[in-house]
């Protein structure tokens, strides 16, 4: 039946509108239910604190329970894989470190996600950094000292880190590639033990979290030389970054964020946006994320996605540089 030019065209504007209806009464009945949020890694870790934190703001916020699951194994590769085959409406969100989630595909020889499209990027919940430091019986002040005395003794110097594939290793690894030095690596069985071990002197250079190293430096107990983000931490305010130091390729930004499995609703992903920048926005927020070494940070899910793309990348050249592999 062929309908009226008037009846056709409001019949075609009506129709085009029901994708924006949809949209607009999705973002205002979510959360409908309580939402999982996946940490996969073990209760008590960085990215787990972060998350409850920001859970339970949420939870607040939105009127619903935000509760966590963790998840552990693999170097996060499990939890990552249930998130990715969970629905996408919002009702699971997955917490990450964003460089266990962009190196792990290089890393290992099967992942049970796609980093590039598996999930959508929501939020930056919090960044940190790995530092740089040294035993105090090595003498030198400056980044470019150590790198001297590496350079004139091969061989002979080593850094701990928290184990194989972690942030710290892979940190490490981009600050020996990269300047090619002869540099040997010493995992240990998580970062208290590393730091431990460069306070001993065991290994007398570290790559090690903010919020382990930091108090070591404050006691004397370690130097610390360099910290590996972009920008200057607030907890070692006096301490260059890798780029200041003369070394620009010597940089990583170790993130908390938040994922959606691929194809949830735009406006839920703006609105989850929206709100964990809120939730870290209070002063009292901030004060206890300083204290674990961490720092606030914003970024649209665009700047987000964008910044797991190049990490992605970055780590697949680390990775194969240093012949890392994880069974």
């Amino acid at each position: 039946m062929k309908l009226p030019r008037r009846e056709f065209l409001h019949l075609a504007a009506s129709t085009a509108a029901l994708p924006a209806v949809s949209r607009i009464a999705s973002a205002e009945a979510y959360p409908s239910r309580p939402v999982r949020v996946i940490v996969p890694f073990a209760p008590g870790g960085q990215t787990d604190v972060v998350a409850r934190i920001i859970a339970q703001k949420l939870s607040d916020r939105l009127g619903k329970q935000f509760y966590v699951e963790n998840m552990p194994g693999a170097g996060g590769n499990i939890g990552t894989g249930r998130a990715a085959q969970a629905a996408p409406d919002g009702h699971t969100i997955l917490f990450i470190d964003a460089i266990s989630f962009t190196a792990n595909p290089s890393l290992y020889n099967r992942v049970p996600y796609d980093a590039a499209t598996g999930f959508d990027a929501v939020a930056i919940g919090a960044i940190t950094m790995q530092v740089l430091a040294v035993n105090p019986s090595i003498t030198v002040q400056t980044v470019q000292e150590l790198v001297a005395l590496i350079r004139a003794n091969p061989g002979k110097y080593s850094y701990s880190s928290a184990g194989v594939g972690t942030g710290a290793h892979l940190t490490g690894e981009l600050f020996r590639t990269s300047l090619r030095l002869d540099l040997v690596h010493v995992p240990y069985g998580g970062g208290g033990p590393a730091i431990a071990a460069a306070v001993a002197g065991h290994t007398p250079i570290s790559f090690g979290s903010a919020a382990a190293t930091i108090p070591q430096h404050q006691e004397g107990k370690l130097r610390a030389l360099a910290v590996g983000g972009k920008n200057r931490l607030k907890g070692l305010g006096a301490i260059p970054t890798f780029r200041e130091a003369g070394y620009p390729d010597v940089q990583c930004d170790a993130i908390v964020g938040v994922l959606a499995p691929a194809k949830t609703p735009k406006d839920i992903i703006t609105l989850l946006n929206r709100e964990i920048a809120a939730a870290v926005a209070p002063e009292d927020v901030q004060e206890r994320l300083i204290t674990l070494g961490f720092e606030t940070a914003t970024a649209t899910p665009e700047e987000f996605a964008a910044f797991l793309r190049a990490e992605i990348a970055k780590w697949a050249g680390v990775v194969t540089a240093a012949g890392i592999k994880v069974d």
